[in-house]
Order: C-alpha cells, then structure tokens, then sequence
C-alpha cells in the first residue's frame, strides 16, 4: 500500500498496489502493520456496506460527535463516488475545509477520514458499493449531520442529487458549537 497525506491533517488517501496477472488482479486493502509504520493509528472494529442503486445518489454528510467520534477508511468496491471529507475540528488550521476524491472498484483506492470530519459521497455510476471500515462502533444517538449544499463549505459536487435522504437534505446551516450561546432571560 503507498499512503498519500493530503494537506488536512490526518486525511490520506490510501492506494492499493495490485499484483497483476493472466487470472487477474490480488491487492492488500488494509494490514496493522503498514498503517503503523505509516504513522496512521487506524484499526476496525466494524465494518459497513453502502448499495447504491442508482447514479447520483448522496449520502452523508455525516459524523458522530465527540467523545464518539468516528475515524473510517472509506473505499468503493464496485463502481464509483465522488468522496468528500469535511474538517469539523475547531483547533485545526484546516477548519471548514474539504476535499474530494474519484474511489472506483478499477481505482481501488481508499480514503482514512479522521475523528472530527464529515463524510459524504455521491455516486457516479449506478450499482455503486461502499465499504467502511469504521475506527469505533456505531453509537445511536450521536450522529449529526451538515446539508450537502451548506453555504458554510461551498462543497463542489460534481452535479445535484437525484437521490437523497430526506433528513440529509434538511439539516440546518452549520453553526460551530463554539458560536452558540445561551440567550440571557
């Protein structure tokens, strides 16, 4: 695996290294090892799958909130996405940033999203599968989320979705935690 640091701390794309052959292709996705000597301290403890039916789909963008949050190591088994991660970490110098990336079955590259980012994608082909493998258990009643098309991010999706959760679609304008104050009486 050869591991990509971007320019938002502790986002890296992860690329696989296929052995290629008359059969086919063999790749490792995911070794303790090779994320450790990467610096990356990443290991499952459960693991999601997303089926999309349809091109343009959206889901996300969703996060856990702290103490729960969540790291994920997001990758797109069949078909494609357009992936986005969102820095929500209001001590990072990349906060309110995004990036996107293009993860296919033919690519099979990967995304590790740390703890205290939104995570989104939409779907570029139809039948299109993700696969999260996810740093903490689910927790009910934690998850949040922020409209894809908040004004706050400016996120460049490659075109509107045809489907999206009603809830997904609905958030409020994001507003830091750390904006909110109590009325006085």
């Amino acid at each position: 695996m050869r591991f990509e640091m971007t320019d938002l701390s502790g986002l890296v794309v992860v690329e696989a290294e296929p052995h290629r052959d008359s059969r086919g292709s063999f790749a490792r996705l995911f070794c303790p090892q090779e994320f450790a000597e990467a610096g990356l301290d990443f290991t499952p403890v459960q693991v999601n799958l997303s089926h999309n039916i349809a091109a343009r789909t959206l889901r996300g963008m969703h996060y856990q909130e702290a103490p729960l949050a969540e790291a994920k190591l997001v990758r797109c088994t069949s078909g494609a996405i357009f992936d986005v991660a969102l820095d929500l970490r209001p001590q990072s110098p990349t906060y309110r940033q995004w990036r996107g990336f293009e993860l296919s079955r033919a690519n099979a590259r990967a995304v590790l999203v740390p703890e205290g980012f939104a995570h989104g994608f939409i779907t570029l082909q139809p039948d299109s599968d993700v696969l999260y493998q996810m740093g903490r258990a689910f927790v009910p009643g934690h998850e949040r989320g922020i409209r894809f098309d908040d004004p706050a991010f400016n996120i460049a999706w490659p075109f509107a979705p045809e489907a999206i959760n009603p809830r997904d679609a609905a958030w409020p304008d994001y507003r830091p935690i750390n904006s909110l104050s109590s009325a006085s009486p």
